[in-house]
């Protein structure tokens, strides 16, 4: 076993030979000094476990040493050793950090039991220390097991958002690439507009579903060539609330549900299917809108080539107050022209959470 060191301190030799030999032959490794600056420079170059030291020396006494010592190092204990007519300074030592005080003269038994508490104190301290160690190690390893668990349960999140997408645009070919585009000018908007971070992931995961009713609509409505009957048009609406009703199911996905639901109401109370009008629209919902109608105007589609940024957002402009909301329609005016078109050339998986946290 490693032995605990013990510094004795005394500026009479014939005190200091007789404390170091009583505490070795305990099994102790002593040294010794002859006041408290010459321990002061010991301990600056050695490690100790207990100081045991004199309240009375020359150059510097038992109180200044313990000062320096508490600041020095303060798990280490200090005992002080002081004659019975300086007990009030003892007492004082005590007030000051000291660990225990020895009257002088002194019985070993006394000398043996004061050191072995004080070491005691010493190994408890120690260990308690290595333990908060060991703690926060655990935790902290715990903590990014954890993290790497969440990631790749996003990842299968997103994995889950692009199998539904890919077989949306199986379904609906001639707008084939739409929800990736929607999803990464909806982010876009919501960013400029400071939308809570948090907030975000389900924003941009109802941005990419918003269309996922659709998947229950007849082919022959879906892909008709020509304007829809007004019965037609009634059965199309019901896409909002398919996809409200399917994706509501989904635990991760519930709180984009909402918005799906909503990506169809206008600001002014006409959409559908709720006729909800202002803020009773879901903010991610009347972002949504804006990013929703720049993508269908600039993007081809069997009747007409696509139309260009500035048609795009004068169009915007005119409906902000009936369509779209006049404050995220402010924000997007505000946002570079030249964006839009970086977005759709660089379009990757907008809704992946690694990139809309770092983004």
């Amino acid at each position: 076993m490693i032995k605990s060191k013990i510094l004795v301190v005394d500026d009479e030799e014939a005190i200091r030979e007789v404390v170091s030999t009583l505490l070795e032959a305990q099994g102790y490794d002593c040294s010794s000094v002859g006041n408290g600056l010459l321990a002061c420079e010991y301990l600056e170059k050695n490690s100790v476990d207990l100081v045991l030291s004199d309240m009375v020396m020359p150059e510097m006494d038992g109180l200044s040493l313990l000062e320096w010592e508490r600041k020095h190092d303060s798990d280490v204990p200090v005992i002080m050793v002081t004659a019975m007519h300086d007990l009030s300074t003892a007492l004082e030592a005590m007030r000051r950090g000291a660990y225990d005080y020895i009257l002088k003269p002194f019985e070993k038994d006394q000398l043996y039991l004061s050191a072995r508490r004080a070491l005691d104190h010493r190994r408890v301290v120690l260990e308690n220390q290595n333990y908060q160690r060991n703690l926060k190690q655990l935790v902290d390893e715990r903590t990014a097991q954890w993290k790497g668990a969440l990631e790749q349960l996003e990842q299968s999140y997103d994995d889950t958002l692009e199998a539904l997408g890919s077989a949306l645009d199986m379904k609906d070919a001639e707008t084939e690439g739409h929800c990736k585009r929607v999803t990464a000018f909806t982010i876009a908007i919501a960013k400029a507009i400071k939308v809570d971070s948090i907030l975000l992931p389900q924003i941009a995961r109802a941005a990419f579903l918003h269309d996922i009713g659709k998947m229950a609509i007849p082919d022959k409505i879906l892909s008709k060539p020509g304007p829809l009957t007004a019965e037609e048009r009634e059965i199309m609406r019901t896409h909002c609330d398919i996809g409200y009703n399917v994706i509501t199911r989904i635990p991760f996905l519930r709180e984009a549900a909402e918005i799906v639901l909503s990506h169809q109401e206008y600001f002014d109370g006409t959409g559908y299917p709720r006729g909800l009008k202002g803020e009773q629209i879901p903010l991610g919902a009347r972002i949504f809108a804006v990013a929703d109608a720049l993508d269908a105007m600039i993007s081809d589609r069997p009747y007409r080539k696509a139309l260009s940024i500035s048609h795009a957002r004068d169009e915007i402009q005119r409906c902000a107050g009936t369509q779209f909301d006049p404050a995220v329609v402010e924000v997007f005016l505000a946002m570079p022209s030249t964006l839009w078109n970086e977005l759709r050339e660089n379009i990757g998986r907008p809704y992946r959470l690694s990139q809309l946290r770092t983004a």
